[in-house]
């Protein structure tokens, strides 16, 4: 059953908002915002790693003498199937609202806290089978191209001045219901993770998830790992060193989406769009592993 304590505004769009954006698109074109996962991918240094392993193959199949067909397969009839490995913040994803926590009693959104609501198999509220499917408008606010350079610098603070000024910039409108996807280019390299390494948490900063959430987003992304920037540069008293998370997802359950590829949008200047993304519903995930798409 999903409460109120499970859902973020992203889960009460309404029938008109949802029709409304799905009259966004008048091209007919599809940009995937997410890139291959592969074993051994680069990944957050907190995360397991991601591995794709065989679990079936021909070959495998018959050195363990098994038959799935039965004793009649005069067509050497063979499947393959894997076990694939990894936390659900793989790649491109989106934060369940369990993700983060807080204070003394490890709480999350909606006073869900680990001594009521974590149980061995994962949170039983704000779980990732609770996310929402997000079909909306979404706005790309590419802030390398406003300063006119390839990509931020590493743990390069973005305010909530300069994506005001990105917005007029590009003639785009933020509007109550949307996603704002926040280019920093560091996915520009990938999986060069030598050269990746002079773009790393680059993001928002305290006020501009301030602005964020005034402007009424029901959720926000970007291409890094940790979309805030880090460390952070103002931690506030007593220190906090992921405010912007802590404002957005655990205050407020604005969903936030890191590892998205923005590449391909930005270089074609798909500032507005219909946003598409369907979270796998799976019990006790903090997160879920998400393939967008922009469609304009």
């Amino acid at each position: 059953m999903v409460t109120d304590h499970d859902r973020g505004p992203a889960a009460r769009q309404t029938a008109a908002e949802l029709l409304a954006a799905l009259q966004l698109p008048s091209k007919g074109k599809a940009y995937s915002l997410a890139l291959p996962r592969f074993t051994g991918m680069p990944l957050f240094g907190s995360h397991p790693p991601f591995q794709v392993s065989m679990y079936r193959t021909p070959n495998g199949l018959r050195g363990d003498n098994q038959k799935p067909w039965g004793p009649r397969n005069e067509v050497n009839l063979g499947y393959m199937a894997e076990v694939t490995s990894g936390t659900s913040h793989s790649g491109a994803h989106v934060d369940a609202l369990a993700h983060m926590t807080i204070g003394d009693d490890d709480h999350w959104y909606g006073g869900s806290n680990a001594t009521e609501h974590l149980g061995d198999r994962g949170p039983t509220r704000g779980d990732g089978s609770k996310l929402p499917p997000f079909i909306t408008r979404g706005i790309l606010l590419d802030v390398p191209a406003y300063r006119g350079i390839v990509a931020l610098p590493s743990h390069e603070a973005v305010t909530a001045q300069e994506l005001e000024a990105v917005m007029h910039h590009q003639r785009v409108e933020i509007r109550p219901g949307d996603v704002v996807l926040i280019r920093s280019g560091c996915l520009v390299d990938w999986p060069d993770r030598e050269a990746m390494a002079k773009y790393v948490t680059a993001g928002p900063d305290i006020s501009a998830a301030r602005w964020l959430l005034e402007k009424g987003v029901v959720a926000a992304g970007s291409d890094t790992e940790t979309f805030e920037v880090q460390p952070a540069p103002d931690p506030g008293h007593p220190a906090n060193p992921q405010p912007v998370h802590t404002l957005l997802l655990i205050e407020n359950a604005i969903y936030l989406f890191e590892s998205i590829y923005l590449e391909e949008i930005a270089r074609e200047k798909v500032y507005e769009f219909l946003f598409v993304a369907l979270p796998l519903k799976v019990q006790g995930t903090t997160g879920s592993m998400v393939d967008p798409v922009a469609i304009v």
